[in-house]
């Protein structure tokens, strides 16, 4: 399945995004998608949910904003440096462990939003990154066990402030959290959909350029291996997002100057069998 939210920030209802593509609203079933919802047995219950209405559900325009493909959740883990290539271009070492660190969940927004430079930025950077989503709680995991707890698979910018990232204080959360930071979706493909994670190709394009162009097969640490790696450390809970880092590309990266973001520039990204966002930039 292909699991939507839809309608104005705030106010998103659940939806289906069907294999002839139309989009439904799964209003009806009566359950956001939020850790309740994946926590329990809700993607079962939407599924049967699905194949006794799709086919007379009210349908959902193209013209409809979607929102964020999951309800906010309680944690954004993010893993830096996962890419040798982008680790590289960063002038930063390749990472012995999973570099780790929190997005404030305040920066979700739909995969279509407008991009937010904040008020006094010199370095807004993008990311076209691989998140996954948990679906059961994960804590001790191991490897052998932990693809049972993803529930599926969406598109993440993940949005940099370079100089607040890394001139301001040494820790990364401050430069990743500005609202609108985080655009998911346009869906949450569950698992099924995607057999194997670390065989996508990834890409992004600044103002029709593409500057990003990779596959997930070139990561450092894979979906497996976070799984296990970050339940060691903290509990994973049904809904939490975890964003798999990004490939060489980044404006901080390009030689012999770095290239940021400045209002009315256009980033388009996907991830193969994820689909594509766009965003335009805009001054705070």
């Amino acid at each position: 399945m292909k699991l939507i939210r839809f309608g104005n920030p705030g106010e998103e209802k659940p939806g289906l995004l069907l294999e002839d593509g139309r989009r439904i609203d799964a209003s009806a079933f009566g359950s956001d998608y939020d850790e309740k919802f994946f926590g329990g047995d809700g993607l079962e219950r939407l599924a049967a949910w699905a194949k006794a209405n799709a086919a007379t559900a009210p349908t959902v325009s193209a013209e409809t904003r979607l929102g964020p493909c999951v309800a906010r959740p309680s944690k954004i883990i993010c893993i830096g440096l996962n890419y040798v290539d982008h680790a590289k271009e960063s002038g930063m070492p390749i990472p012995a462990e999973p570099i780790v660190f929190f997005k404030a969940t305040s920066a979700i927004v739909g995969p279509n939003d407008n991009v937010v430079i904040p008020r006094n930025s010199k370095k807004t950077d993008w990311e076209v990154e691989l998140a996954f989503v948990i679906g059961k709680k994960a804590s001790y995991v191991s490897e052998a066990d932990a693809m049972s707890h993803v529930a599926g698979y969406c598109v993440h910018n993940d949005y940099s402030e370079r100089e607040w990232q890394l001139e301001r204080g040494g820790q990364w959360v401050k430069g990743k959290s500005c609202d609108t930071f985080a655009p998911i979706g346009p869906f949450l493909a569950t698992s099924d959909e995607i057999p194997d994670p670390q065989n996508l190709k990834l890409w992004l394009k600044l103002n029709g350029k593409t500057i990003q162009n990779s596959s997930t097969a070139q990561m450092i640490f894979g979906v497996q291996k976070l799984v296990s790696y970050l339940s060691q450390f903290m509990s994973l809970l049904p809904g939490d997002i975890i964003t798999t880092g990004t490939p060489p590309g980044v404006g901080l990266g390009f030689k012999p100057e770095p290239v940021f973001m400045k209002p009315g520039d256009v980033i388009e990204l996907g991830v193969e069998g994820l689909g594509v966002q766009g965003q335009t930039a805009v001054a705070a």
